[in-house]
């Protein structure tokens, strides 16, 4: 083989990883359409709602459907649908999703949701959007603030279509503080929260779930192992997995399985935050078919990398 065909070779050979890894990034990308935001990753197809919609809610991803079941799994309200903004001292708003926000694509596909302050939040909100892989979405939420925010909590919130089973990795009381998923059954009571320590449960109790509108009254749970929960569908059987690095989150929360929300709720941040300093918090979640206990927990090890 001449020298030149050596070098047409090596040229080529070098190019088609490039080219393949660009295609996947591609297919993991956000799709700008009209006022909303369309993803297809072969996994999973839906839309983002957030371009400049001041008539309308910001609601996260809505619908969400997953290939092999062809329906959409996410309720009226979204998934992971930034929702109630709070802190020792106030509400503020009803929710992120009455609060006028514009949405832009990233260089890399993601796409941004930016909020700017006004007179009900004196505070600045960005929230990144991204698929790591094509059933796995990633969130990042920062918030800078012109006014010091006491124990601020972000309420991020998911609605599901169908998913009647719900469960959070706690430290089970039952098996000697063993980590395990401890299923949300029917009970006397209908909304309970999973702290991440006896610290972040007092935040719970300084009276901001007393604050219309839609006040809360709160079951104190088992602590969680780590920031992770599960929903499942039986029928389809796929299952959502939640999570979140141990620090960026405090608490998640949920009503029995069956309960019409269908929801899951992870509360972010649980710290102060001082006037002009920024501060992010991350979130995950995944929807796979048939995914064991076993493997949602080697996922969350993979994802905080431990």
């Amino acid at each position: 083989m001449k020298l030149l065909d050596w070098a047409l070779l090596a040229t080529t050979l070098l190019l088609v990883p490039a080219f393949a890894g660009d295609t996947d990034a591609a297919k993991l990308a956000f799709t700008a359409a009209g006022a909303e935001f369309t993803f297809d990753t072969g996994a999973l197809k839906g839309t983002l709602h957030g371009k400049e919609r001041k008539q309308g809610p910001s609601l996260g991803l809505q619908p969400v459907v997953e290939a092999s079941a062809g329906v959409n799994m996410a309720g009226p309200h979204g998934m992971f649908s930034l929702y109630r903004l709070l802190s020792a001292d106030a509400r503020y708003g009803a929710a992120a999703w009455d609060w006028a926000s514009e949405t832009k694509l990233l260089p890399d596909g993601a796409a941004e949701i930016r909020w700017s302050p006004d007179k009900d939040h004196p505070f600045e909100m960005t929230a990144v959007y991204r698929f790591s892989a094509p059933n796995t979405v990633d969130l990042q939420v920062t918030v800078k603030p012109q006014q010091d925010l006491k124990r601020f909590e972000l309420f991020l919130a998911t609605y599901f279509a169908g998913f009647p089973a719900t469960f959070a990795y706690v430290k089970d009381p039952d098996a000697g503080g063993k980590p395990g998923f401890l299923e949300v059954k029917k009970g006397a009571v209908v909304w309970h929260t999973f702290p991440r320590d006896e610290k972040t449960a007092e935040i719970f109790g300084d009276g901001r779930w007393k604050r219309p509108p839609n006040p809360v009254d709160w079951k104190m749970m088992p602590p969680l192992a780590a920031p992770m929960a599960l929903r499942r569908d039986a029928k389809s059987g796929l299952a959502a997995v939640f999570m979140a690095p141990a620090d960026d989150c405090f608490a998640i929360s949920m009503p029995y399985g069956e309960e019409p929300h269908r929801s899951v709720y992870m509360s972010l941040f649980g710290r102060d935050i001082k006037a002009g300093e920024s501060a992010s918090a991350r979130a995950r979640l995944v929807i796979g078919k048939d995914l064991s206990d076993e493997k949602a927990a080697e996922l969350y090890k993979a994802y905080v990398g431990k």
